[in-house]
């Protein structure tokens, strides 16, 4: 096994072993068979294009071009060409992926559910660190900074964790990242022979070892300096680092979770700030107690927001306009005179460790009385908190409509508008076919969208086979609906996204409703609010009654009177005014498991149907052209410049360590015609120190003439470049070596040049402006010779080309003339 096959396999296993401190994050570990695969499949196209060989920049691009396509394979199949070609749809799914990854990693407490999102983000994330670990120590040599990008991997994981990464996932890491330095030292080492340590050099002999000073050390001794101070970068950097103690709703009742001392919060739907969790917590918390005046509160659904759009790959609230809220708020949209309605009062306390900024109310609200910074958005008919506005602690009173509609005026009900049709019964091109078809087999024979909406509502609650399960894994992407259609197991999130995303196939306008089912009585007249009654339902549109609630999830809150066969008599609810909480404390008494058990909440539950919102566009994700065109910019503005400076220090490495090939552009010609093998390697190393002396000078602004002899080219630049004794002694000595290989019929072979070249470096640069040394350094002038190699390469390529097609069009005519 050769040196550097062997430092791409410990790069790789350091990688693993560095990304094993994530598994701890996720409630599967699957993935990591996964990211070892690609990352084996990324290590093998660095080797094959190290063998070619090809330039170190474009080994390195063609690895990130084949990780892409990987990516892309696992993750965006469906979007890209042929399955594997990647195209603007492709980068909007990931786009889109990692939008909804970065909300689900504020959702979930750890180990969080490994949904799409965060698959993508842990995978695409150790296989990014694998390109950087693998380029930094296989293609450019130099293990130690690789170090770097596995430290960022390990902090990462660190400081997600509740109590930072384990010490066996330190080990884990730190041994990698020791057996990549200590594979890269063997790898030096060996390229000098065999090691005999403690011999003496004798007086006037080149030592036959290692000198302790020696070069070749020096790298090694360099690794173990940064090695011992990242590892103490990475003992001391997830100290400092804040845990993922944030989700969904959060019962802990301190600031990062605690014992039950005061003074955190309970943190819900919150789109401006980072969400807690509460999905570990031993019991349910009160966050809100009302009382009302509802004739029947089992059907008091405080809701809080509605998811409107369907982006491919979850629901999620459309970012709207707000308003000051108005003394009385308009109308439903939709809603009818000649349908029945009832006014009633709430009067609702939150608890003082609840922190949301949308206000959970009856709906549809008639009338809002809150103090503090809140405002209205109309579409939604939602309150949402301004400048970081929550309902921490809020006592207000909500006025709001009790609906009821009947069966015949639900059948009854025309087309909805074509503007609001066209919005709310969009669905993505990557919802399967089978979603639609099942819609309509369900729903075969129905006369109008009301007998459907019942149909559907039916299918899933009762007559289709489904079972309310809680371990399933959360999702509320087309991949998740279609999984859940086909097993018949899941909870509220995959209900009312199911049921929504196959109404809109049927053309019937649907969003998903979030809030809270009504709680549960307690002995002091008040209803008590849970984070177990976190729940999320459908709403379906018909025109003359507005939006309309439907219950699919089985034995969950309650199943509306308009969707029975048994519908009540039409008796109208008593106008008794409510009477206001008594205390603004919560009740004692934690609301019943009526929905979501606490094994539902650790899985996701149906608080997962909680909306993560954003401030940006309306779009599917962010615009492919931001996407694009950021990808665009970042290559040009980070790679491109540092091109020309990379291809300059690889030259010099080459030129002064002995080891390769001078570059063929702008490079002497000698011919030996004796002394062997050791005289020829001795000449290439003196021409490849002399090129290396005219290539610093032109980049300091010294243009090399090369009618010049080597003696005259060095007096020009000891006098162009004002240099010192030293750096002058020092050009002489090369520009002397360069004459023996040119002139002298047996050239002495001359020591010590490589130290030659860089004291003329340090000369030249102690004697030029900043601006000249920056300029030397990001922008050499000599990284012209790229371009006149390249010019070279392709005028002998077009050359052959045109020879051998010369050749064949002889060949191909020969027959014919001899047949004539």
């Amino acid at each position: 096994m050769s040196g550097r096959t062997r430092l791409a396999l410990c790069a790789t296993a350091a990688t693993l072993m560095a990304s094993g401190a994530l598994l701890p994050l996720v409630d599967t570990s699957g993935w990591i068979v996964q990211a070892a695969i690609l990352l084996a499949l990324q290590s093998g196209v660095g080797g094959l294009a190290r063998r070619v060989p090809l330039a170190r920049p474009v080994t390195v691009a063609a690895q990130a071009l084949v990780s892409l396509l990987l990516l892309t394979l696992l993750f965006a199949r469906e979007q890209a060409l042929a399955g594997v070609i990647p195209g603007p749809e492709v980068f909007r799914h990931f786009g889109v992926l990692l939008e909804t990854g970065g909300d689900d990693v504020g959702r979930y407490a750890i180990p969080a559910p490994l949904t799409d999102g965060i698959r993508l983000m842990v995978v695409g994330g150790v296989l990014v660190v694998g390109l950087a670990v693998d380029a930094l120590a296989v293609t450019f040599r130099t293990a130690a900074p690789a170090g770097l990008p596995l430290l960022a991997l390990y902090s990462v994981a660190a400081g997600l964790s509740e109590d930072g990464a384990g010490w066996l996932w330190f080990l884990l890491a730190a041994a990698g990242y020791l057996l990549l330095l200590l594979a890269e030292g063997r790898d030096r080492l060996s390229q000098w022979g065999r090691v005999f340590g403690g011999a003496a050099r004798p007086p006037g002999r080149i030592s036959g070892g290692l000198d302790a000073d020696g070069g070749a050390t020096a790298p090694v001794r360099t690794g173990r300096r940064i090695g011992a101070v990242a590892l103490g970068v990475a003992l001391v950097v997830p100290l400092a680092l804040p845990s993922l103690d944030g989700g969904l709703l959060d019962a802990s009742d301190g600031p990062g979770g605690g014992d039950g001392s005061g003074g955190g919060t309970i943190s819900a739907v919150n789109p401006l700030v980072a969400l807690q969790d509460s999905l570990n917590q031993p019991e349910d918390r009160q966050v809100i107690s009302y009382r009302t005046n509802a004739k029947n509160a089992q059907d008091m659904y405080l809701r809080i927001v509605s998811l409107d759009k369907f982006d491919g790959t979850t629901w999620k609230t459309t970012v709207r306009d707000i308003e000051d809220i108005p003394a009385r708020l308009p109308d439903p949209q939709g809603l009818s005179p000649s349908v029945r309605r009832t006014e009633i009062q709430t009067n609702i306390s939150a608890d003082d460790r609840y922190a949301q900024n949308w206000l959970p109310m009856p709906y549809p609200a008639s009338q809002v009385r809150i103090d503090g910074r809140w405002r209205y958005e109309p579409v939604g008919r939602t309150v949402v908190g301004d400048r970081r506005q929550t309902t921490r602690g809020a006592r207000y009173s909500v006025n709001s409509l009790v609906v009821e509609p009947t069966a015949e005026q639900l059948a009854a009900a025309p087309a909805a508008p074509s503007g609001l049709a066209r919005e709310f019964t969009k669905v993505p091109d990557s919802l399967p076919s089978m979603v639609a078809a099942t819609a309509r087999e369900v729903t075969d024979g129905s006369a109008n969208d009301y007998e459907r909406a019942v149909k559907l509502q039916d299918w899933f609650a009762s007559d289709g086979g489904f079972t309310y399960n809680t371990q399933v894994r959360a999702g509320s992407g087309p991949s998740a609906i279609v999984r859940f259609l086909e097993q018949k197991e899941g909870f509220c999130v995959h209900f009312s996204f199911a049921m929504a995303s196959m109404a809109r196939t049927l053309g019937i306008p649907a969003r998903v409703a979030v809030g809270f089912t009504p709680g549960s009585a307690q002995s002091d007249g008040t209803m008590s609010v849970g984070l177990r009654d976190a729940h999320a339902w459908p709403e379906l549109y018909f025109e003359g009654v507005g939006w309309t609630r439907f219950e699919p999830t089985p034995n969950r809150g309650s199943v509306p009177d308009y969707t029975r066969e048994d519908t009540p008599s039409d008796t109208s609810d008593e106008s008794a005014v409510p009477v206001p909480s008594d205390s603004a404390a919560p009740s004692p008494t934690p609301s019943q498991p009526q929905d979501c058990p606490r094994d539902t909440r650790q899985q996701g539950g149906c608080t997962s149907a909680m909306p993560q919102l954003t401030g940006g566009s309306d779009d599917d994700g962010p615009p492919i052209g931001w996407i694009v065109g950021g990808s665009l910019l970042a290559l040009v503005a980070l790679v491109v410049p540092l091109l020309p400076m990379l291809w300059r220090a690889r030259v010099r490495a080459v030129r002064l360590g002995g080891g390769g090939r001078v570059p063929a552009a702008g490079g002497p010609a000698v011919r030996l015609e004796g002394g062997g093998r050791a005289a020829a390697d001795a000449a290439t190393r003196t021409l490849a120190a002399w090129q290396e002396v005219t290539d610093s000078a032109w980049d300091h602004g010294i243009v090399p003439n090369e009618s010049d002899t080597p003696r005259k080219a060095a007096a020009r630049i000891v006098r162009v470049g004002s240099l010192g004794p030293a750096p002058a002694e020092s050009v002489h000595r090369v520009a002397a070596a360069v004459e023996q290989v040119l002139y002298a019929p047996h050239p002495q072979p001359a020591q010590g040049l490589g130290d030659d070249v860089r004291r003329l470096r340090e000369g030249l640069r102690a004697s030029v402006s900043r601006q000249t040394r920056l300029r030397a350094t990001l922008a050499p002038r000599s990284a012209a010779r790229v371009v006149w190699t390249a010019s070279d390469r392709w005028t002998a390529l077009t050359t052959r080309w045109s020879q051998w097609a010369a050749r064949r069009w002889a060949a191909l005519r020969r027959p014919a003339r001899q047949g004539g």
